[in-house]
């Protein structure tokens, strides 16, 4: 009996050896095919390529959707993407019956190998894509878009892009719930009219460009200047240094409770004005009174240097 437990349990451990064996021969002859893919479809010879319509002929469950695409167009003859601009020269496929070592898929291949293949063409548009956080954080082309089955027909996003980026940035949608929010719940705007996914400036904040300021300022132009009397940290910490960007429990998106408190943040050598004997226009401690009362012109001015008009 012990000797049959043996030869069971070394029978177990070779079979366990073989399917392991054969699952990892099969994900390296895929990241084979994908890099050969990327490699020989600019040098294939044009007898390679059949055309989209004996494509068609076999995988009719896609080409309902991808007839829209812009992409689309039956014969591989440069001028636009055909199923063989993706998948690499399909003849060899058809001859040997649809043998799928003899076509490049997407299914199983790794992120980079992927994006390779959509970078032959957007490179030119996306220098940086390669660098970014998205890219990074191991999400490439096909982990937003869809050929095959897109929800947008300009972007072809999988889904509707606000619904996409909170499938991941699931802890910045509560605060599209906010009291003071932008209104992108609202479909007014959407996520990428402040990020760019495909050029990111930093991990944390995807802004579409280096200078956030200006991000905001393409809508909020009553405070974009210049200004003869700048408020230095409009220009140097931004304006996220007194609002949140997306969204907030406190009016015009601003990070505190209390206006008074953004303010002392960094002018915190100025007097008590809330102590007795403080002027009327100047006791904080008066219902509705602020900074703001007389520095109303908070983002800059040009008619005076302490903000007032």
């Amino acid at each position: 009996m012990r000797r049959l437990g043996s030869i069971r349990k070394l029978f177990i451990f070779l079979l366990a050896f073989t399917i392991f064996g054969l699952a990892t021969s099969r994900a390296e002859s895929r990241e084979q095919r994908a890099e050969e893919a990327t490699q020989k479809l600019a040098s294939a010879a044009p007898s390679d390529f059949v055309g989209s319509s004996a494509c068609i002929a076999c995988h009719k469950e896609v080409t309902g959707k991808y007839s829209s695409n812009p992409h689309f167009r039956h014969d591989h003859d440069g001028k636009a993407v055909s199923c063989e601009s993706c998948h690499g020269p399909g003849r060899k496929h058809i001859e040997s019956g649809g043998d799928t070592e003899k076509i490049f898929s997407f299914n199983g291949a790794k992120t980079a190998e992927e994006d390779n293949i959509c970078l032959g063409c957007h490179a030119a548009s996306l220098p940086d894509f390669k660098h970014t956080a998205h890219r990074e954080a191991g999400v490439g082309c096909v982990g937003c878009h869809s050929m095959h089955a897109f929800k947008s027909e300009k972007t072809m996003l999988k889904q509707p892009e606000t619904t996409l980026c909170e499938t991941c940035h699931a802890d910045v949608k509560p605060a599209f719930e906010l009291r003071s929010h932008h209104k992108v719940n609202e479909g007014v705007m959407t996520c990428g009219d402040c990020h760019n996914p495909h050029a990111p400036v930093d991990k944390q904040s995807p802004a579409a460009v280096a200078n956030q300021n200006q991000i905001c300022m393409n809508c909020h132009i009553d405070a974009a200047g210049p200004f003869v009397y700048e408020h230095p940290p409009v220009r140097t910490e931004g304006c996220i240094s007194c609002h949140a960007p997306h969204g907030s429990e406190n009016p015009r998106l601003l990070t505190k409770s209390n206006g008074n408190e953004l303010c002392t943040q960094c002018h915190t050598a100025m007097p008590n004005y809330t102590a007795p004997g403080t002027k009327p226009f100047h006791n904080q401690a008066t219902q509705s009174q602020a900074c703001t009362t007389c520095h109303a012109r908070i983002h800059g001015s040009n008619t005076s240097s302490f903000f007032s008009r």
